[in-house]
């Protein structure tokens, strides 16, 4: 009589190499916005942008003002009480465009393309993704900024010299004013992060942006004086041009209480974007 033996259990299958458990920590996060950041080539083009418009501007108007004192010639309302600088910020108004134009697509971009999806699915916590694209924008921002303003007012000072409008690193206001003026683009270009954020959208973040910046000072401007002097300062264009001026007067800000205005202004917009990001859906 024949005996059947028992069949042996399977054996399991090989399960391979387990996969190694990455946590999410703040600066892998903060690695992973630097290097989405820089395989944008809207982000070399737009710096680039932003660091010749401080360079390019900062020169021309020293030029411009140097041959209008040789040759005589009437000074304009831009150059009456011109300095050194005053002449080599004269870009800022410009770069501060591209700068927080930049900051908005960092953030809206990823909306329109849909990445933002992998984003909050690699950082289910969200609030750390808006804060490491602040951080790593406005230092950014801040270092290309100062060094603009920086070498403008270095080559001006070599043209202004022996004129009236001549200053150097010395002088009372200077280096605060160069600083400052550093500070106030990189805030534009977080403003720019955090509107982004905000609208989900390039066109509503930029339009915002500009109106901000541009035209509300032009609309107050046609209010009544008083209402002029007591809303004017508080505007964030004229708050971080408080930060920067070397002359301030009773209707304008100290540069510390523009600092901190404008200041507030950056954390507002910070705030709106967290909130909208915590909660509304993708």
């Amino acid at each position: 009589m024949s005996t059947v033996a028992p069949s042996r259990a399977a054996a399991p299958a090989d399960p391979g190499p387990a996969r190694p458990v990455h946590r999410v920590t703040a600066a892998r996060v903060l690695r992973s916005e630097w290097a989405k950041l820089w395989s944008l080539r809207s982000t070399w083009i737009t710096l680039g942008l932003a660091l010749l418009f401080l360079v390019a501007f900062g020169l021309i108007a020293a030029a411009q003002f140097k041959s209008r004192l040789d040759s005589g010639r009437h000074m304009d309302r831009d150059f009456a009480d011109a300095t050194t600088l005053s002449l080599s910020l004269f870009g800022t108004n410009f770069a501060q465009l591209a700068l927080g134009v930049l900051g908005v697509l960092i953030t809206a971009g990823e909306y329109s393309t849909g990445m933002i999806r992998s984003t909050l699915a690699a950082v289910p916590r969200r609030l750390p993704v808006l804060w490491s694209k602040a951080a790593v924008y406005g230092v950014i921002a801040l270092l290309l900024a100062t060094a603009g303003v920086f070498a403008a007012f270095l080559i001006d000072t070599g043209i202004l010299t022996g004129t009236p409008a001549a200053m150097d690193l010395s002088s009372a206001g200077a280096l605060r004013g160069l600083l400052g003026a550093g500070l106030y683009l990189a805030l534009v270009g977080v403003i720019g992060v955090a509107l982004g954020a905000l609208l989900r959208s390039v066109a509503g973040g930029i339009s915002v942006l500009v109106a901000s910046l541009m035209l509300v000072p032009g609309l107050v401007s046609l209010l009544p004086t008083s209402w002029q002097n007591h809303i004017g300062p508080y505007l964030p264009s004229h708050a971080g041009e408080a930060m920067f001026a070397l002359h301030h007067d009773s209707t304008t800000l100290s540069p510390t209480a523009g600092l901190v205005v404008f200041l507030l202004w950056t954390v507002l917009a910070l705030a709106g974007a967290a909130v909208r990001l915590v909660r509304t859906d993708v």
